[in-house]
């Protein structure tokens, strides 16, 4: 869990001055350190539904970085920036959401939350759960958890109830212990509180670069997230922020592309276990988001979606968990077909490389060791 520890601190230091001081003949470096964030909240508040300051759940989550693409922009024919949400405390975009939901249901007096998953939401929930008092069930499909996200579930104290059935029988199954156990709160993006909370990245975007950008390109798997960053792309644009709004362009995989196919999968499969869903439960709001803004949604081979994490991680520097990385196979294949957006485009990654360590190992192994002496390591190099 070391990364999400570095993800929730994120220490962001300011240099203010540096002097020799007369301590031993050492050079002191006076620094400040902010060692906390004030959350998607109160950064925002005027933007999303009442809540209490007493029950506000939050651990900093926003505020992440907007990452110029110099080497791959090339590629799709645009200026590409990466908005990177894997730098969330729990190391994905849900964080956004959840903060909200959480801090509405405490607010309410809700004892526990409930969630379906195959696996951001899960880590996210049990975290913010966790932060606010709460229990936290989740309901996954057996053996379809990425081992980053189980072990997040894990340490922060949520149960977890696997079942024999895919993510769409988890859904309904938490929709009804929801709406049945009163003192229970769904908290998957069927709640209007997820939508609200993760807008806030797109008025982050905005921000970040003055107006909207010509297009955004995201993974689609429940569709949620698509439906929120044209929401907030919208309420940014009718408050008078913008003139324009960008095209909303959504990759689903091949394997599990219910919204492209036009019926449901009942047994999606893809190596991007983040989008592995067959019924979308945002699939109106998706569609009319991808409809409104002249965008659209197509789908992406298992193989685009691991070259383009690939790409990411040795050409920029940014490792993503493989369903992030949809958005960037989906540009690329538009751009050799001659249909990419051209202009400024944010392609966003949902979540972070290590949420997912065993799409990697699975294909690069370490080498065998070799001697501890200088000419075994120099010649390991030259090799």
């Amino acid at each position: 869990m070391a990364f999400e520890l570095l993800f929730a601190a994120r220490f962001r230091v300011r240099k203010v001055e540096s002097a020799r001081f007369p301590m031993k003949g050492k050079l002191v470096l006076n620094v400040q350190a902010r060692v906390s964030r004030q959350g998607v909240i109160r950064r925002y508040r005027r933007w999303l539904p009442e809540i209490p300051d007493d029950a506000i759940a939050t651990i900093g989550e926003g505020e992440t970085p907007l990452i110029e693409a110099t080497g791959i922009s090339a590629r799709v024919g645009a200026s590409l920036f990466l908005k990177f949400e894997g730098m969330n405390p729990t190391a994905s975009f849900k964080d956004r959401g959840m903060t909200v939901a959480m801090s509405r249901a405490a607010a309410t007096g809700s004892r526990a939350c409930v969630c379906a998953s195959t696996g951001n939401t899960a880590a996210s929930a049990a975290a913010y759960a966790a932060r606010a008092g709460m229990e936290c069930f989740v309901v996954v499909p057996a053996g379809k958890i990425a081992l980053g996200k189980a072990v997040q579930v894990l340490a922060h104290g949520a149960r977890i109830v696997q079942i024999e059935g895919n993510f769409d029988a988890a859904l309904k199954l938490s929709k009804r212990i929801g709406e049945e156990l009163g003192d229970v709160t769904l908290v998957n993006s069927v709640n209007p509180d997820r939508i609200e909370g993760q807008k806030t990245a797109a008025f982050e975007v905005a921000e970040a670069l003055r107006d909207p950008p010509d297009a955004v390109a995201l993974p689609v798997g429940n569709a949620g997230n698509i439906t929120s960053y044209w929401k907030g792309f919208c309420e940014w644009r009718g408050a008078g922020h913008a003139g324009s709004a960008p095209r909303m362009l959504g990759f689903q995989a091949e394997g599990a592309s219910p919204l492209v196919a036009g019926h449901d999968f009942e047994s999606p499969e893809t190596v991007a276990s983040a989008i592995r869903i067959g019924s979308p439960a945002s699939k109106e709001g998706a569609l009319s988001a991808a409809r409104e803004s002249g965008g659209l949604i197509e789908s992406v081979t298992d193989e685009e979606m691991l070259a383009a994490q690939e790409m990411l991680a040795r050409e920029e520097g940014v490792f993503c968990e493989p369903a992030s990385a949809a958005g960037i196979a989906g540009l690329l294949k538009l751009a050799s077909e001659g249909r990419g957006p051209g202009g400024t485009v944010v392609s966003v990654l949902t979540g972070h490389g290590l949420k997912d360590p065993d799409v990697i190992l699975g294909r690069v192994q370490l080498p065998d060791p070799v001697p501890a002496t200088f000419e075994a390591v120099a010649g390991r190099m030259e090799r």
